[in-house]
């Protein structure tokens, strides 16, 4: 592994701290089942098929917190390059601006840099993850009625994280050598929404083009 590559991997680039799960738990094994069928090159539209047996929250919890996880860690690679002047708007390209809007500070969509837009989607997303009421983490405590609906809103945001930053700054991750790692990443969160439904497919437009080049 190049130098530059181990970067990718380097715990003090993550733009937050992980969440993780606790031993023991049913979440915990099917994380290491998920991570486990990812580790032996299993094709990953198979691997993100929901197990027999499994229910479907416990499923999307798992993927939900591993995909924050992981694209926090591709943005935390790139975050220095990603400036108030380099990206005055957080956008994807010149047809795709997107507003942040959380009913809180901004309640009408607003439009930001990118860097500020991220920092609130990271702590917006961490707050979600955190708190137990969204996603339990003592068994028998079930999940909330809305639960997907929430899930669904945080996978479409941690989506433009993907258009942001293979629109306007990929060159870093060539650079970097991590270009492999960010596309199996891309990938399998493409085929896992798009199995479970979980973002609508105008959403996914800015990167047509290249997910039907990456994903055929």
């Amino acid at each position: 592994m190049s130098i530059a590559l181990k970067q990718v991997f380097n715990k003090d680039k993550t733009f937050r701290p992980k969440r993780k799960f606790e031993p023991g738990t049913q979440r915990f094994e099917l994380h290491k089942r998920a991570q486990a069928s990812l580790n032996s090159g299993v094709d990953l539209k198979a691997a993100v098929q929901l197990p027999n047996g499994e229910d479907l929250n416990d499923w999307v919890a798992v993927h939900v917190v591993d995909f924050f996880n992981r694209i926090n860690l591709i943005y935390g690679t790139i975050c220095e390059f990603c400036t108030e002047r380099t990206c005055p708007v957080m956008s994807g390209g010149p047809k795709y601006e997107y507003r942040w809007q959380d009913d809180l500070k901004y309640k009408k969509p607003t439009a930001l840099p990118a860097p500020q837009y991220m920092n609130l989607l990271m702590d917006w997303i961490e707050v979600q993850i955190n708190n137990e009421d969204i996603f339990p983490t003592c068994v028998g405590v079930p999940f909330p009625k809305n639960f997907l609906q929430i899930c669904k809103k945080i996978l479409c945001r941690l989506f433009r994280v993907f258009v942001h930053v293979y629109i306007h700054h990929f060159d870093r991750i060539i650079i970097m050598g991590a270009e492999a790692h960010v596309n199996t990443c891309y990938k399998h969160f493409y085929y896992f929404v798009t199995e479970l439904n979980l973002i609508d497919r105008k959403e996914l437009e800015p990167l047509k083009e290249m997910t039907t080049r990456m994903c055929r």
